[in-house]
């Protein structure tokens, strides 16, 4: 089927639904967005490796396998599409995240990450305001950042390279101007702040996020974990 001008917009909104599917529906679910998962090393290392539900995965790889079909379709005809390289930034991201945090095959998800940072990069220099564009390239930078040596040098033959200070400029960028991941960048900083053991930065990052999302348990959920306990009369 040809790709029509008006298909266009669709390749975004498509990658952009199985986004918020994903992210708030089924890593909610599994509780994969937890913050003591990801506080240090050995939590994130140690992680058991998740059951996703059959048909959320039939329908993510369905509609990834959609806009990755239609994104390529486009970039055949026009390299510099703005749409089809946010379109393939979007599934790289995706792909990554479920290969890493549900399946726990972190060289896939390394892999991805690549992938992503790749087409990211290739955005940004259509367009450096696609703000979306930067969270790819500030987790590869953060995860380059803080990787021991064989990791980085995995990556670097990728040619990602980095700080974990670069990588979090780039996350708050999407934070605040992303279209489509702003909230998800939202909760990645949190998760940061956590790593830092800075809970306070945490907690506030997790208060506007409830504020923007009422009905979100999670948000309510770390919160109070990152809250600490009131002190006892008389000390």
């Amino acid at each position: 089927m040809a790709v029509r001008a008006f298909d266009r917009p669709v390749l975004v909104r498509h990658a952009a639904i199985v986004a918020g599917r994903l992210h708030a529906s089924e890593l909610d679910r599994l509780g994969i967005l937890e913050s003591q998962f990801f506080e240090d090393d050995k939590a994130f290392v140690d992680r058991k490796k998740m059951t996703p539900d059959p048909a959320v995965r039939s329908h993510f790889e369905a509609a990834l396998n959609r806009a990755e079909s239609l994104a390529k379709a486009n970039l055949a005809k026009d390299p510099k599409d703005h749409d089809a390289l946010l379109a393939m930034v979007m599934v790289n991201g995706l792909q990554a995240d479920y290969a890493g945090l549900v399946e726990k095959r972190n060289f896939a998800s390394l892999s991805y990450t690549r992938q992503g940072t790749t087409w990211a990069q290739q955005l940004l220099a259509v367009d450096p305001h696609a703000y979306d564009a930067y969270l790819a390239r500030g987790v590869s930078r953060y995860v380059i950042g803080s990787l021991f040596a064989p990791f980085r040098w995995l990556l670097h033959l990728g040619g990602v390279d980095g700080t974990k200070e670069d990588g979090l400029a780039d996350v708050r960028l999407t934070a605040e101007h992303g279209r489509y991941f702003a909230p998800f960048a939202r909760i990645l900083l949190a998760i940061a702040y956590v790593r830092d053991k800075d809970k306070a930065q945490a907690r506030q990052v997790l208060s506007k996020l409830h504020d923007e999302f009422p009905e979100n348990g999670l948000f309510v959920r770390e919160i109070a974990r990152l809250t600490p306990p009131p002190a006892r009369a008389g000390h």
